[in-house]
């Protein structure tokens, strides 16, 4: 197995070269200095998330997992790296945020939408303690800091996020949702990506 000793290169996007001018690093600037890393002895580039999103936590809050963000630019961008790592030999893994997506998701945005909604069994939500329901269900704490529930006042009931109020996480109770996700890992399993590291599972 190749990345039990590969030297795996960590590409943080935003901040890596920026082709176009606009002060964010980009995709392209990603496939310019390919070269350089393989000529560091770099076996396989990790590419954080490059997915559509608010950007409220650098792109860890995804609002779509099979399309890059305007900022970075283009999937034919993503296309062109992948292709030149492939021809120097690199590998290529991406990120991938499979415990939440962001509040912005439609995903979530269907399933905030009503109690009826088909979507709303995609992440877990549960009434409040009695008597109003004002209360989080449970005591349970957010890794970050805080209790993890968040009210909605429209359905008047609570969503777990165990991260930011801003990720919902996702039910893996749900067959749909886990058969979205594994359709997600194939779209970019087809494209030719090498394998994923997986943020926060």
């Amino acid at each position: 197995m190749w990345w039990k000793e590969a030297v795996i290169y960590q590409v943080y996007p935003r901040s890596f070269q920026d082709t176009n001018g606009d002060g964010v690093g980009d995709l392209e600037g990603v496939r310019r200095r390919l070269p350089y890393l393989k000529s560091l002895g770099v076996d396989a580039l990790w590419l954080s998330p490059f997915y559509k999103s608010p950007m409220k936590d650098f792109g860890y809050d995804v609002a779509d997992y099979c399309d890059v963000d305007p900022v970075f630019v283009t999937l034919q961008d993503f296309d062109r790296v992948l292709e030149e790592a492939h021809t120097l030999g690199l590998k290529d893994l991406v990120d991938l945020v499979p415990n939440h997506t962001s509040s912005e998701h439609p995903w979530f945005l269907e399933s905030r939408a009503s109690r009826n909604s088909p979507k709303r069994d995609w992440y877990i939500w549960k009434d409040g303690k009695k008597p109003n329901g004002k209360k989080p269900p449970t005591n349970w704490n957010a890794v970050t800091s805080g209790n993890g529930w968040h009210y909605d006042p429209a359905t008047q009931q609570w969503f777990w996020s165990q991260f930011l109020a801003i990720q919902p996480d996702l039910n893996y109770r749900n067959p749909d949702v886990k058969k979205e996700m594994l359709d997600t890992c194939r779209f970019w399993l087809d494209k030719g990506v090498d394998g994923f590291r997986l943020d926060m599972i």
